[in-house]
């Protein structure tokens, strides 16, 4: 008779259990915002290497940006004078010869767009050395990059 009683007992409350549960109507969200942390992690850790990997310190300007919509080459100048075509190092005076070719490739045989990088600290004079190869390569419109500031240079 006393296992009857347990077991009435039991079933009792297991009935009641079962009334009080319904569906869940709440999410747990701890699992989202983990992954969506480490999605933000790797964004904000890539983000900076998207750019040019070549290390410049460009000068200030209070210049708008301009919209690229075509494909872009990039030139860029380190410190101490190197040039760069993209991210590869190009020796002294290759320049010119791996830039003339380029030029006639871009869409409707139009040049493709030109952006040059050059470090703060070079000599003006070498800028606009390197300006003069890619004019002599057959690009006639060269972007300079600069850093966006406030206040005037």
């Amino acid at each position: 008779m006393a296992m009857n009683m347990a077991g009435g007992g039991g079933g009792g409350r297991r009935g009641r259990r079962g009334r009080r549960s319904g569906a869940m109507s709440e999410i747990n969200v701890t699992p989202l915002v983990d992954v969506m942390l480490v999605l933000l992690i790797i964004f904000m850790v890539t983000a900076p290497m998207l750019t040019a990997g070549v290390p410049i310190d460009l000068p200030d300007s209070r210049a708008e940006a301009l919209k690229t919509e075509q494909k872009a080459i990039t030139v860029s100048m380190d410190g101490e004078g190197r040039i760069f075509l993209d991210d590869q190092e190009l020796a002294q005076g290759e320049l010119t010869d791996r830039l003339s070719g380029l030029a006639a490739e871009g869409p409707g045989g139009k040049a493709p767009l030109v952006t040059l990088r050059a470090d703060r600290s070079l000599d003006y004079g070498r800028v606009v050395a390197v300006m003069g190869a890619l004019n002599a390569a057959g690009f006639k419109s060269i972007s300079l990059v600069t850093n966006g500031s406030v206040t005037a240079p």
